[in-house]
């Protein structure tokens, strides 16, 4: 049926859509302590209920975690969702590191190992009894081996192409089921080749269980393994079925039937339990079998795969690239007619390679009568997958140079996964390299733990919001990346929101007095709360500000209705008419009307209130540089803004320093300009407001400010009636809690988390786990 199914997609010119489709991952990592052992510990909390989370939840133990991605329309979308949930994961553990191979770490009793636990409820005691099974018949230790699931199925309208040009006289469904099986008969015929290509599990510790440890020969005092073993996890003492259950691919029905069967005949408890490298899957998970019956295949489910040591998160993007293209040579192969022979073979060839995959000269069964070389037999498929992307013409340089590393790897055994993990194990130790590589790859992340990877085009507020929703299991969809418009779902719970702030918690006039710095103090004032002194110059009304009436004052001038400190000019001293009335310009640039205002003494510091509490207080440091005695300024500024946390746009935790015309009249005010050199250790600022977003330095003082400074926040956030606001406060001396000690001289209706969550110096506040939790998710 599907064997002229390239010559119509050619006919068609439906090339591209062969590499795309839908791409969905499943991963298993134990939790570790630093010395290696398995962590007993519970599940992290703050991923929530285990059963409602579907990112991340547990697999067989506690220590278990699984992390799940959705289904994405290319290979590296999912790539980065999976690296995504990987880092925050990681970063959410508390001195506990993720083990980045598929064998167990240093094991406790078998006793001590914790099964997952559930919710008090049908459904949780059902996991945990299906556990418990597990734990009988296959032993805590094994059920611990971990690895990837890779989950993939076709475009629907692009088969829904293929199958009206095909003029069949079977029905759309038969087609679909036909075409995922015969790729499902030929990944089972030929999986050994990804289990010599990515076998990543060639040693286990001595803590496994003794059966198998004792039948293995020694790499050292604390682990063991097969000699030419490249994949332990899929050997005879790996993750696995007992007796090489029989189950046809030949037909849904007979799948089906055969699974019953198994578990009418006790063998495995539910279809769950059938651990073969490759699964049908269904519409409805919770009734598979009957799901698959009646709606057909959705997907296939590939399960042979380790997890690679030489990985952040266990798998490489190009390993993705291999295993599509080899799903596409499944479907395009020339079918021979199926018999248990095939199996049988099949069967054989997976054992041979799992136990003895790095042996020089390897020979397979190509059939019951003839043998061949791994080397040989492997070339012959390389072969045939080149053919293919000569034919798509798809990203051929890329595929071309995976199917050329994977022909090195046929050539040299000794260049395969498993054999370099050997080798680092002897150089190491079984648990001194993997730990290694645990902590070198928290540190990798660690270094960009504020990013989402492929959202890092939105501001970062709302990147922080995203990668919280996917820690509490929330469902979201990006409608407008450009404004950062998101929508977040739970169940029955939904919620829009814009810039991460934005939401419904405030009202439309809440937001508007925010905006409007003149109602603003006006409504302050009325509270009682104390802001500075100023004055409304309205262009369109003709009022010109007269430079007489302030010199020798020190005066902040500003447009109305602004944000992220947007012309503003603060100027002190002996500043020239010339440099007030281009002030006044600017500021008239970014509204029809300004104020001007009194200057207010002291440290500013941005509070941020959440529902009558104050959740985070930064001092925001004026944009600055420090001295060498020989940079200008202009050169002190390009060296520090190669901080990497430095960008443009909020995307990152802090903001470029711009050089600009507010900069240079500020600088003009202190006799200095770009091209003055400080002395060493001296400090000059750059402008005199202190916002993030115009360069400044954030430090964390959430618990150094006294409550009574707190108390006005609120009290100011109450006034204009918001429920998530910023409060920009002047206080002259903290340590002093008197009423004219302080001024607000700002209310933000649309605060930014991030500045909080990753400040220069100081604390996360994570400001954007205590978001949702104001928005009820």
């Amino acid at each position: 049926m599907v064997s002229h199914f390239f010559d119509i997609v050619q006919k068609l010119n439906l090339e591209q859509f062969l590499f795309k489709g839908n791409f969905g991952i499943e991963k298993e990592n134990v939790r570790v302590k630093e010395s290696g052992e398995l962590a007993l510990s519970p599940h992290p909390k703050s991923f929530g209920n285990k059963l409602a989370n579907p990112y991340i939840t547990t697999d067989f133990s506690e220590s278990q975690i699984e992390m799940v991605t959705p289904m994405f329309n290319t290979i590296e979308e999912c790539y980065r969702f999976l690296e995504n949930l990987h880092h925050i994961v990681a970063l959410e553990l508390e001195r506990e590191y993720l083990w980045p191979q598929s064998n167990p770490p240093m094991l406790p009793n078998e006793s001590e190992i914790p099964i997952a636990k559930y919710e008090n409820t049908e459904k949780g005691k059902e996991a945990e009894k299906y556990r418990e099974n597990l734990a009988a018949d296959y032993g805590k230790k094994r059920q611990l081996i971990s690895g990837i699931h890779y989950n993939f199925s076709f475009n629907e309208e692009f088969l829904q192409k293929v199958y009206s040009a095909s003029n069949l006289e079977i029905s759309f469904k038969q087609f679909k089921n036909e075409t995922y099986l015969k790729i499902s008969r030929f990944v089972l015929e030929y999986r050994w080749l990804l289990i010599y290509l990515f076998g990543a599990s060639p040693g286990v510790h001595s803590s496994y269980n003794k059966e198998c440890v004792d039948e293995m020969e020694k790499i050292d005092e604390e682990s063991s393994h097969f000699e030419f073993a490249s994949s332990f996890r899929n050997g005879v003492c790996g993750y696995r079925n007992e007796d090489n259950p029989n189950v046809s691919y030949d037909s849904v029905d007979q799948y089906v039937e055969d699974i019953k069967q198994l578990v009418r005949d006790g063998k495995i408890q539910s279809e769950k339990e059938y651990y073969s490298p490759i699964r049908l899957k269904a519409k409805d998970k919770s009734d598979l079998l009957t799901s698959l019956q009646n709606d057909g295949i959705q997907y296939i489910e590939l399960r042979i795969l380790d997890l690679n040591p030489f990985s952040k998160i266990g798998i490489h993007l190009d390993t993705l690239y291999f295993i599509h293209l080899f799903i596409l040579f499944s479907l395009f192969h020339e079918e021979s007619n199926s018999s248990n022979h095939t199996r049988m073979t099949s069967f054989m060839n997976h054992e041979l390679v799992a136990s003895l995959g790095r042996k020089q000269h390897l020979k397979l069964f190509k059939n019951v009568r003839e043998v061949i070389s791994l080397k040989e037999w492997g070339n012959e498929i390389l072969d045939q997958m080149a053919q293919i992307i000569s034919k798509c013409g798809i990203k051929q340089d890329l595929y071309d140079t995976i199917i050329q590393h994977a022909r090195n790897q046929l050539n040299e055994p000794n260049q395969i996964i498993s054999s370099k993990i050997i080798d680092e194990i002897k150089e190491e130790s079984f648990i001194k390299f993997h730990i290694n590589k645990a902590k070198q790859y928290l540190e990798e992340i660690k270094s960009t733990e504020y990013h989402f990877l492929g959202y890092e085009d939105m501001e970062l507020s709302t990147q922080i919001l995203l990668k919280d929703a996917i820690k509490k299991g929330i469902d979201f969809k990006v409608l407008d990346r450009e404004e950062n418009f998101i929508v977040l779902n739970k169940g029955s719970k939904k919620e829009y929101i814009k810039q991460a702030t934005k939401t419904s918690l405030d009202s439309y006039s809440t937001i508007q007095i925010m905006e409007n710095k003149v109602v603003t103090k006006k409504v302050l004032d009325e509270y009682g709360i104390l802001v500075p002194k100023g004055i409304v110059y309205g262009q369109k009304d003709g009022v010109v500000p007269d430079y007489i009436s302030f010199v020798g004052q020190e005066i902040v001038i500003k447009p109305k209705s602004t944000n992220f400190g947007l012309g503003i000019t603060i100027l002190k001293g002996h500043f020239s008419k010339t440099t007030f009335e281009r002030a006044i310009e600017l500021a008239f640039k970014y509204d029809h009307s300004i104020l001007i205002e009194e200057f207010v003494h002291g440290r500013e510091y941005r509070f941020f209130v959440i529902k009558e509490e104050v959740v985070g207080i930064l001092h925001r440091v004026p944009a600055n540089v420090t001295g060498d005695g020989k940079s200008t300024i202009e050169k002190l500024v390009k060296e520090k803004n190669k901080d990497p946390l430095r960008g443009k746009g909020y995307k990152t935790p802090l903001e470029k320093i711009n050089l600009g015309e507010s900069e240079e009249m500020f600088l003009g005010t202190q006799g200095l300009n770009f091209q003055s050199i400080p002395q060493i250790g001296e400090t000059l600022y750059l402008r005199e407001n202190s916002n993030i977003s115009t360069g400044g330095d954030s430090i964390d003082f959430t618990v150094k400010i006294p409550n009574y400074y707190k108390n006005i926040a609120v009290s100011a956030a109450k006034a204009v009636g918001a429920t998530i606001c910023g409060v920009d406060m002047i206080i002259s001396d903290v340590k002093k809690e008197t009423r004219e000690n302080y001024s607000i001289i700002e209310l933000n209706f649309n605060p930014a988390i991030h500045i909080h969550c990753f400040p220069f110096k100081g604390e996360n506040r994570k400001l954007g786990e205590k978001l949702l939790e104001a928005l009820g998710f």
